[in-house]
């Protein structure tokens, strides 16, 4: 039977953008904005306080996504917790496109391996990844939230896989967030089921562009972050967010849809003031940088 560590331990989890642009469902950046979380193992019961970000509208029992995730975890390291006491001080906007649902997810999971003695040997950073990926269903925000940095991901063969690649010091994302979600199973009911085979070749052609000039030469970010298969056709759920997108990308910066949306990620020069000035009126800009780490445990 499992054994539990004594007191509490605390996650750190990036935001991330997933997509790109062309990159669905594969490309994914893990940047610097943070839900921090602790969690202990109490003697019964299940305690939970959000401030920040979801509070006063997220679920506060087992049916809240970050316990969801723990007890996943704890159920693959055959543990059983006599209760649970769970605070989250949450950063990421919810519903915007920057992956709050996977956040959750991979600080569950990482939690729960945590809160058990010799976690690490009953669950590697490879399984703890994958039982991210299953709950979240895809993996292009879970890799960058739980490996850092930019991550190439996806599935082959009933695998998950996710692969680091480089991001050059000069490539800055600002992050555009609305004041209005748009649900992701919205967004991608919108899309349509094919695609003309002009259009995934091109998409195909960006995104392998989009990965060089991420690694080294960001001067083509703009042509790389060009998309054909579900920017245009989310317009509907989210005018706001491509009338912006169309007016940063008529200006010269790469600018995209953040994931499912409804926030915008845009690539900035060296002065980022000068593009969080094109922040509508009622959004929030946030000048960020790429977060190497994923999730981590504080000390």
């Amino acid at each position: 039977m499992a054994t539990f560590v004594e007191g509490p331990v605390r996650v750190s989890v990036p935001a991330t953008a997933a997509n790109l642009g062309p990159g669905f469902d594969s490309l994914g950046l893990a940047l610097s904005l943070h839900d921090e979380l602790l969690a202990e193992v109490t003697p019964d019961g299940l305690e939970i306080d959000v401030s920040g970000e979801g509070a006063g509208s997220v679920p506060l029992d087992e049916s809240h996504l970050v316990v969801r995730a723990m007890r996943a975890a704890f159920d693959l390291m055959q543990a059983e917790p006599s209760g649970l006491r769970l605070e989250c001080r949450n950063a990421i906007p919810h519903s915007r496109g920057l992956g709050s649902s996977s956040a959750a997810i991979v600080a569950g999971v990482t939690l729960a391996r945590a809160l058990v003695a010799g976690g690490q040997l009953l669950l590697s950073d490879e399984a703890l990844f994958d039982l991210a990926a299953d709950l979240e269903g895809h993996p292009d925000n879970v890799a960058p939230a739980f490996y850092g940095g930019f991550v190439i991901s996806g599935r082959e063969d009933g695998r998950w896989y996710a692969v680091a690649s480089g991001v050059d010091p000069r490539v800055t994302p600002v992050v555009f967030v609305p004041p209005t979600p748009v649900s992701t199973e919205h967004a991608r009911s919108l899309l349509p089921d094919v695609v003309p085979h002009c259009d995934a070749a091109s998409q195909a052609g960006r995104t392998a562009l989009l990965v060089a000039a991420l690694a080294g030469q960001p001067e083509h970010l703009l042509t790389a972050t060009r998309d054909w298969l579900h920017q245009e056709q989310r317009r509907s759920a989210m005018p706001d967010t491509l009338a912006l997108v169309d007016s940063l990308r008529a200006d010269g910066i790469p600018a995209v849809v953040s994931g499912a949306g409804p926030a915008v990620l845009a690539f900035a020069a060296a002065d980022t003031s000068r593009l969080t000035r094109r922040c509508p009126r009622g959004w929030v800009a946030h000048a960020l940088a790429v977060e190497a780490a994923g999730a981590r445990l504080l000390a």
